[in-house]
């Protein structure tokens, strides 16, 4: 698609400047004063003032499973439909490309749906994105539960997934890593219709099987990966230097969700990209009581933003980063776009410069409040 731009704010890599930009067979040609030759432009869009900055990258959300179940123990009985609607509210909070993540195995003693959802989802996603029903780019994400003695009979049969870019590596053992603090995982659990006794005796049960499960299964994962070369792999929450290391040594690319700055000092150290949550940034701190995004920010050892839970959050965080001047607003939209691109190693998005794909967002902010106004996909509007 052919499209140009006028009186836009563009949000370049290293300045934030008003200007134009030309987008010719869906990859961006021009960018600055001047836009390129308008003899064969199908679209020409006035933004009135408002910002252009890349398409978003979303590396980690499990926000698909939220349409699958939208109640408890509830699942909506075409999940392609809920896919489609996942697809278009990312599309409606910014994001072009979109790594879906889907839970491989169960955590131990948690009766939750999501943990039958696996094959379901990515067939979903496969058969949306072969359609051309999809919005935006989709990509999957494995997420790994390495407490699960079955994961290996869950994982095989999807090795080959067409679309799997991103493999994480989870270890949600009591007393280690998100829940290392008991108290936070029994009030985590503390609305279900267990007693208290019933927790404590789950938590329990928990430990054991993490302690058994996890180093056979993470070394298991690892091996069946050996011969896939466009995977990247992340370690999750990681909180000790220690956890650092082990993903060092196991060819760990990126450090998701550092729960400590301890952790998260020592991923930079080893080269690791670091990734946090978006509503961290926006709420002011971690739900769950671990390191608070604006400390890593403060520290220089924030590479990237997952909206995780929240869509929108995404770019919230970004106007609120710049907003609390913690980092000027390039910087700061670098941390939902070119870092998390150089993360998937997806050379071709990322940044409003000639030659990368024509992913592209306008936005307006009314208060502090960022407005999707419009998204372009390969220079194609989104409808």
């Amino acid at each position: 698609m052919n499209v140009d731009f006028h009186n836009a704010v563009l949000v370049l890599p290293e300045a934030v400047e008003p200007g134009s930009l030309s987008i010719r067979d869906g990859v961006i040609q021009r960018v600055g004063d001047q836009v390129g030759d308008a003899s064969n432009v199908a679209c020409k869009v006035d933004c009135q003032g408002d910002f252009l900055l890349p398409g978003l990258i979303e590396l980690h959300t499990d926000n698909m499973e939220r349409h699958v179940i939208p109640r408890p123990k509830t699942f909506w009985p075409n999940v392609m439909a809920a896919a489609l609607a996942h697809d278009a509210e990312m599309a409606a909070s910014g994001v072009t490309t979109v790594f879906d993540s889907t839970r491989v195995g169960a955590i131990p003693y948690e009766d939750k749906p999501q943990n039958r959802l696996f094959m379901a989802l990515q067939e979903a996603i496969h058969e949306a994105d072969a359609a051309g029903a999809f919005r935006i780019n989709h990509r999957l994400h494995f997420r790994c539960e390495l407490t699960d003695p079955n994961i290996l009979s869950v994982l095989e049969p999807a090795l080959d997934a067409r679309l799997l870019g991103l493999v994480s590596l989870m270890d949600h053992t009591p007393g280690q890593r998100q829940w290392r603090n008991l108290d936070q995982l029994r009030r985590h659990n503390s609305d279900s219709d267990k007693s208290e006794q019933a927790i404590d005796d789950m938590i329990q049960k928990r430990i054991e099987q993490g302690q058994q499960h996890v180093p056979v299964n993470r070394k298991k994962v690892l091996d069946s990966f050996k011969d896939h070369d466009n995977i990247v792999f992340a370690s999750h929450d990681d909180t000790t230097r220690e956890h650092v290391l082990d993903g060092v040594r196991d060819g760990v690319k990126i450090s998701e969700f550092p729960c400590s700055l301890e952790a998260a000092k020592e991923a930079k150290k080893h080269g690791l990209f670091t990734i946090a949550g978006a509503p961290n940034v926006v709420r002011g701190g971690s739900h769950s009581g671990n390191v608070s995004a604006a400390e890593l920010l403060d520290h220089q050892v924030l590479d990237g933003l997952s909206s995780d839970y929240v869509p929108s959050s995404l770019l919230q965080a970004v106007f609120t980063i710049a907003e609390l001047e913690h980092w000027d607003l390039p910087k700061a939209t670098a941390l939902v776009t070119a870092n998390n691109a150089d993360m998937a190693n997806l050379d071709d998005r990322g940044r409003l410069t000639s030659g990368q794909r024509g992913d592209v967002i306008r936005v307006s902010v009314v208060g502090n409040t960022p407005i999707v106004r419009e998204v372009y996909v390969s220079g194609k509007r989104v409808s």
